[in-house]
């Protein structure tokens, strides 16, 4: 087997541990196991940020609604003009135009 240079696997997991840094996670303040998120919609969350090597606690929340909100904002919605410029349909009958009602009675 091919083994890879020590310099280029630490570089890799350089990236990959970079690319990690900063994702949050919610956890509930509840006693017990963690399980799915929608098992205690309105139980307290603790906000945690990955710092590369352990979770940090970032913060509290009081349910499972602003623990969302926290972890995943809403986007700029990218405003469109109400109308935009297009060419104009031009005279003819041009190749995926269909006749109108005139151009069909004249055949």
């Amino acid at each position: 087997m091919d083994e890879e240079p020590l310099e280029d696997w630490a570089r890799r997991r350089e990236e990959r541990r970079a690319r990690s840094r900063g994702k949050l996670r919610a956890v509930p303040l509840t006693s017990g196991p963690h399980r799915g998120a929608h098992i205690e919609p309105t139980a307290p969350r603790v906000i945690q940020e990955w710092s590369g090597s352990e979770w940090v606690t970032v913060g509290v929340v009081p349910d499972l609604a602003a623990a969302k909100a926290v972890l995943y904002p809403r986007q700029p919605v990218e405003e469109r003009p109400a109308e935009w410029d297009r060419p104009a349909m031009g005279k003819g009958r041009g190749r995926h135009r269909r006749p109108s009602a005139a151009e069909d009675r004249d055949r």
